[in-house]
Parts: C-alpha cells; structure tokens; sequence
C-alpha cells in the first residue's frame, strides 16, 4: 500500500471555485431578477417616472446626427473644385476692381465739377456724370465718350436760369484720373431753363405773374404801385434769340387800369397815353354837373372836336345839352381824349373827376421804356473762355422757357491756355 504524497495529503477534495463563473451565474441571478423587474419599485409611482439606464450610445449618435444636420449644405472651400475655385477668385477681383473703378469715377466727376465752378464763376457747383464702363480704361485712353453736365441758379443780368444742362461727346483729358488738369470739348448739346417761378419770384416784386401762353408768347398780369396806388398790370411779351448768346423781350399791349375808370397805355401815339374807359365816359355823359365842367374848357371841346358854338347851345339849353352829351359819337370822343395832357393844364378840373394828382403825376413819369424794362426778361450766356457757345430755338411752355444751346471747341481747366 502506498503511503500518499505529503502535499496530496492536504488537497481539498475539490477544486476552488472561479471568480468568473460566479460572475457569469449572477446573469440568472437576483440582480438580474432586479433589473429585469417591470414593477415600480415604489407603489404608486408614474410609469414614466421609472429609472432607467441612461443609453451613451444613443445619445452620441443623436449628437453626430444633430452635427450632420446642422452642416448640411455646407461645403469647405478646399471640397471645392478648382473650376469653382478659380470662378470665385475671379469674381472677387472683378468686384475689387469694379469698386476701385467706381472710386476714380466719384473722384474725377467732382474735380470736373469744380473746375467748371472755378473756370466760369458759377454760384453752385456743377453735377457732372461721365458715362461708361469701366472709367480706368477710358482715363488711360484719355478720351471720355459722354459727360453730362448740369448748372443749376446760373446768373443771366437780371435774372437767374433756373438750370443749364448738356451733354458733351468725345471729350479729350488733360491728365488722369488722380491728376485731372483739363479737358476739350469738341462738341456739346444742351438745354437752358428759364422758369416762370423764378421769374415771379425776382421780377415780381410788383405781383406781377409770367406765365406761358404757346408759340414764342409770354403773358404778365398783375398789379403794378404807381403813387401808392395798385394798378393792374396787363402786359404781352414775346420771347425771340438775340444773337449768338442772347434772348431778348418783345413787350406788347402793356395797359394799367385805374378801377374802371380809366385806363394807361404808356406811349406818345395817339391811342397811348391815360383814356376814360367806355363804362366811366358814359357815366360821365350822364352826370350833367361834371359833363358841363368839362365842356367849359375851351382845350376839351377842342380835343373832342365840337365846334365852339354848338357847344355853347348846349350848354345853355338842358334838353340841348342831353341830347349832345347822350349821343354815342360824344362817349365815343371823350375816350379818345389824353387825360394826362389834360392834366397839364387843367390839374383841378381832373380832380373833380374822381383823378389823384399824385397818381397823374407819377403816370406820367412812366415811360413805355421804364415799363418795359420791368417786364424785360432777356439774358445773355456767359462766354467761354474758349470755344464756340451758341443759343439755338426758344420754346414758351406751361413752366418757364426753354433754350436749345450747341457749343464747339470749348475747353476747361489747363486746355483753355492750349
């Protein structure tokens, strides 16, 4: 019989049990009875109020998803392709050189601007637009196909225009854009404003209104201060090109009117002067006290051509007398009589008539020149300091008057001394 090892002596009878088969039996076991357990653990508790364990895969696969979402559509400029590449580039320096275009534009239309200001003494600063594009190509080849100029409040003697406007073609620079010195015009076409608010406004200071009547035809209504009286002003003016540079006024059929008493044209024709209007030398006619003191001055009866003898019958005969004074011929005689040459002799007698003295005088004083220069409405174009600068065909409108004005060979700035 064998006698056993000493260390087989001691050996359990079994071996030790394996930590990881204990772990794997506890997939069967109470914990996992425990987490598999659908029953609140609390009686009474809200289903949704369940713990559960929280899902890391989950959660980082809604993040990622979240992620891709957000940057749809949004490619990185090294995703691109080098033709869409090089199209971006392209139109980032085209937009560059466009602004910097623009930049010498803005800078060579306000120079232009103020030389024009300067080289002809104007009241506002001109606006001045050169079209084409691009600028830069057209400064290099210093030649400019279209500029446009615009003057507004240009002052014409005594008058102002409303505005002065033109358009130049093939202007040739003198410099470039950052150092502009001049240019010259070979030819220009324009447009001179004259307008009838402007015209109220600086020769109306008497109220008297312009306003246009078709054709060449310019009408003046108003009231006009004579000896502290307002008289109606009654003027046609027609509108003709005096000269090269000039528009001069052609006034007509000025009459002032006194009420309805009587009525000036200023003048030395017979049919000028101060006249009874029809209304006032019939109401005279009928007025026996006045018609009787105007008939016993012998220049009256003279004027009105009644012989001295008839005149003296009626006078002393009433029925003669109503019969002669009512006769159309006589109403029609005394309007024809110059009331201002009356005046002269007779200052009284015009007085009883219903006539200031004053007014009499002062209408007198008021020559047909005097009148018309008042209502004169010419002015010429400044010259220019080189060139040609003419005005074409005036056209009366509803607004104001309107001149066609041509220009060649003009120059500003360094190429007028050229």
């Amino acid at each position: 019989m064998r006698t056993p090892h000493p260390i087989a002596a001691h050996a359990p009878p079994h071996p030790p049990p394996n930590p990881y088969e204990e772990l794997a039996a506890l997939d069967d076991g109470p914990l996992d009875d425990f987490l598999r357990d659908e029953e609140p653990a609390f009686a009474g508790e809200p289903e949704e109020s369940r713990w559960t364990p929280p899902n890391h895969r989950k959660g980082s696969g809604g993040r990622r998803r979240q992620r891709r979402v957000r940057g749809r559509g949004r490619t990185p400029l090294s995703a691109l392709p080098l033709a869409a590449k090089t199209v971006i580039t392209v139109l980032v320096l085209a937009a560059f050189l466009a602004l910097g275009d623009r930049w010498a534009l803005l800078y060579a239309e306000r120079t232009a601007a103020e030389k024009v200001r300067d080289q002809l003494d104007l009241r506002a600063t001109p606006e001045v637009e050169i079209d084409g594009f691009p600028f830069v190509t057209q400064v290099l080849d210093r030649r400019l196909d279209s500029v446009s100029v615009t003057v507004p409040d240009v002052a014409a003697d005594r008058i102002s225009l409303a505005k002065v406007s033109a358009t130049a073609t093939g202007v040739r620079l003198d410099g470039g854009p950052t150092s502009l010195r001049g240019a010259r015009v070979p030819s220009l076409d324009g447009e001179v404003l004259l307008s009838f608010d402007d015209l109220n406004r600086e020769l109306g200071a008497s109220q008297v209104t312009f306003t246009g009547h078709g054709g060449d035809e310019v009408r003046a209504r108003g009231t006009l201060p004579v000896a502290g009286h307002d008289l109606r002003l009654r003027a046609d003016a027609r509108i003709r090109r005096d000269g090269e540079r000039g528009i001069s006024t052609e006034v007509g059929g000025m009459r002032l009117d006194i009420g309805d008493l009587a009525t000036f044209r200023p003048g030395a024709r017979e049919s000028e002067g101060l006249h009874l209007t029809r209304e006032s030398a019939a109401r005279l006619a009928k007025e026996k006290r006045r018609a009787k003191e105007l008939l016993s001055v012998p220049a009256i009866a003279e004027r009105l051509g009644v012989p001295d003898s008839a005149v003296r019958a009626a006078l002393r005969d009433d029925n003669g007398f109503a019969e002669f004074t009512g006769s159309p011929k006589f109403v029609r005689e005394l309007m024809k009589v110059n009331l201002v040459d009356l005046a002269v002799d007779h200052p009284a007698l015009l007085k009883r008539l219903g006539f200031d003295p004053a007014l009499l005088d002062g209408l007198s004083r008021l020559t047909r020149l005097a009148l018309v220069d008042r209502l004169s409405i010419g002015f010429r174009l400044p010259k220019p300091p080189r060139g040609d600068l003419r005005l074409r065909d005036v056209r009366v409108h509803k607004d104001g008057i309107s001149v066609r004005v041509t220009g060649e060979g003009l120059a500003v700035g360094a190429a007028v001394d050229k």
